[in-house]
């Protein structure tokens, strides 16, 4: 008897528990749902959005990096002189390359010189001369596109902020800035006319001024016509971003500046000290001219004080 009143005792209580249980899984899976949703919704949501975006903005840079070191040897050359800023085809560039060759091999020769020389200076001044006055060209026009390149961001955002569009405000910094800003802007405003894409013209750009400032542009530009956003507060960001560049740049070149001083001093002394010697004692210094040996040492010497001069240049040279 005891034992059939402890089983339906237990029945019930089970009965009792299963009905509670199951009135009571509705809300056990709403509130489940609704605690997953609100996770997802201020959390989950926003990092898989920012992990996204952050991804996105990867993919462009390795895009722009990958574009810029997949080139055969002529399309190099190509990019130097549009870097540099000069209307030259590559043709000419190597013509006047040989001819510079052939010139100073001749004008080494005419000095009576070693004949082994006349191979190392056409090589010089036919390949590394070149070469060399390209980077500088290249250097100094993007040194002048991004000392001004801050302000024509704020132009930008000022005129979004105002109503205009974006092309418009790209018109207004072609027309008010000097080259190579104003006239890679106008490039830009130009193809957008043309039916252009803003990827292709931001592309070309890049190509022109490989500067890092430029490629954080165009890369902003490019995430916000993808996804939307703010442009005015990204690219307000952005200028602040490029100032805080270009004074720590500025810091280290200023600090970097005696050393600069240093490495000046130390490359002319010899040959302020050769013009004076040869003032004052000529014949002593006449044995490095027309003795071979004397040809040799001044080669080497030569060689020297470029290679410590590349090397103080290197060690001074901060790039941020």
């Amino acid at each position: 008897m005891i034992i059939v009143a402890s089983g339906v005792f237990m029945f019930v209580v089970g009965s009792v528990l299963i009905v509670f249980a199951i009135l009571q899984r509705p809300k056990t899976i709403l509130k489940k749902r609704v605690s997953q949703i609100g996770t997802l919704g201020e959390s989950n949501t926003a990092d898989k959005a920012e992990s996204r975006r952050a991804k996105r903005i990867q993919d462009k840079i390795k895009q722009l990096e990958s574009r810029s070191q997949k080139k055969s040897f002529m399309e190099g050359v190509h990019t130097s002189i549009l870097q540099a800023g000069i209307d030259m085809s590559p043709a000419a560039y190597f013509l006047m390359s040989a001819v510079l060759a052939v010139v100073s091999a001749l004008v080494y020769l005419v000095l009576k010189f070693p004949p082994i020389g006349a191979i190392a200076v056409a090589l010089i001044f036919g390949l590394l001369v070149p070469k060399l006055f390209l980077k500088m060209k290249a250097n100094k026009r993007q040194k002048l596109f991004t000392a001004s390149f801050a302000d024509a961001t704020d132009l930008v955002v000022r005129g979004i902020r105002s109503g205009l569009p974006v092309n418009e405000c790209f018109n207004v910094i072609a027309r008010e800035f000097e080259a190579p800003l104003g006239e890679e802007f106008r490039l830009l405003v130009e193809g957008q006319n043309l039916g252009m894409t803003i990827e292709s013209l931001m592309e070309k750009g890049i190509e022109r001024i490989p500067t890092s400032e430029y490629k954080f542009f165009a890369i902003v530009l490019q995430i916000q016509r993808a996804t939307g956003g703010n442009l005015a507060d990204t690219l307000a960001n952005l200028s602040l971003v490029l100032r805080d560049r270009k004074k720590m740049r500025d810091k280290a070149r200023a600090m970097a500046s005696e050393a600069m001083a240093s490495a000046g001093i130390i490359a002319s002394l010899p040959f302020a000290v050769a013009t004076l010697l040869s003032v004052v004692n000529p014949s002593y210094l006449m044995v490095l001219y027309y003795e071979q040996t004397g040809n040799y040492m001044v080669m080497g010497g030569l060689f020297w004080m470029f290679l410590g001069t590349m090397v103080m240049k290197k060690m001074i040279n901060f790039k941020m």
